[in-house]
């Protein structure tokens, strides 16, 4: 089966080796242009483009899939089929029409929970103990279209977003090539998603992932896994803004106010809402990433001290 590959971000590369690899006839990549990055603010390209790059396929690069040239030139490239992960941009239904099985996402949730462009951060957010990935095919509402497979995926009590999502995108991308291959054999059919059991999962903005102090310690803690990496979990001290990774809940200390430091010898507490969490990496303003214990000695950081006021 003739198929063009539509992606963008790191963690579409692994759908992509796996396509390459497999039996399908990989005719061509889709991918948004070059961004700016870094302080130079250089154009660059995807990690996607620079993979199909490396394995000879021609990638087109469209402003937008509605573009008449680009649409002409998938029509050229005659795909049977367009699999997809974390393209980044809507699909009209003129480029959705191309391909005659259509474009065929890969989303990390079991659907229809958590649809919408972070489904793993809720996930880990909400407290999900499993959770997964499906292959659908894409109709104009969104994350809605009748799915073909499925995958399940534990979560892990220390996963960060990152963590979750690298092993999603590792299974995921076996389980896109076996659909594929139902496809193309008519193995496969795509069955409707059930209308009950819906969720969404909004991108998470910079601002949602302040910390709140005053929520319980587990949900301080899904927030802060659920940010990290991206946007970055973060609160305030002393009037600036202070990013915070993963921490650890302490269960067998005395309670601290919410927001509230105890520096010890080698950790730093902080209260919240109910039990008290203990810090790992954290990043000062203008600092680089260190141990909070580290950072509490190096600023001479005491007793008493709070996050999230001064801000």
């Amino acid at each position: 089966m003739r198929v063009v590959f539509a992606g963008t971000p790191e963690v579409a590369v692994p759908s992509l080796d796996a396509i390459a690899a497999s039996p399908h006839d990989l005719v061509g990549v889709v991918t948004r242009p070059d961004a700016p990055a870094g302080r130079g603010r250089k154009l660059v390209a995807s990690p996607v483009a620079q993979r199909a790059e490396e394995l000879g396929v021609p990638v087109l690069k469209p402003d937008h899939p509605r573009d008449p040239e680009f649409q002409a030139a998938l029509r050229d490239l005659a795909p049977d089929c367009c699999p997809v992960v974390a393209y980044g941009a809507l699909l009209p239904q003129s480029a959705l029409d191309i391909p005659r099985h259509g474009w065929v996402n890969l989303h990390f949730s079991l659907l229809p929970a958590w649809r919408g462009a972070a489904p793993v951060q809720h996930a880990i957010w909400h407290g999900d103990e499993v959770t997964g990935a499906t292959t659908f095919r894409i109709v104009q509402q969104m994350d809605a279209g009748p799915t073909y497979g499925v995958m399940t995926e534990g979560v892990r009590p220390t996963d960060t977003a990152g963590d979750l999502l690298g092993r999603l995108a590792t299974g995921g991308a076996q389980l896109l090539v076996a659909t594929l291959d139902g496809i193309d054999s008519g193995g496969i059919e795509a069955r409707p998603q059930p209308t009950d059991g819906v969720s969404t999962a909004p991108k998470i903005r910079v601002e949602d992932a302040e910390v709140d102090w005053t929520e319980p310690a587990a949900a301080v803690d899904r927030r802060i896994r659920a940010c990290t990496p991206g946007p970055g979990p973060w609160t305030t001290f002393e009037g600036a803004r202070f990013k915070v990774g993963p921490v650890l809940i302490e269960a067998n200390v005395d309670s601290l106010a919410p927001g509230e430091l105890r520096v010890q010898k080698d950790a730093v507490l902080v209260g919240t809402g109910s039990l008290p969490v203990r810090l790992g990496e954290v990043k000062a303003f203008g600092k680089k990433q260190m141990p909070a214990a580290d950072w509490a000695r190096g600023v001479r950081v005491e007793s008493g001290a709070r996050f999230g006021e001064g801000g």
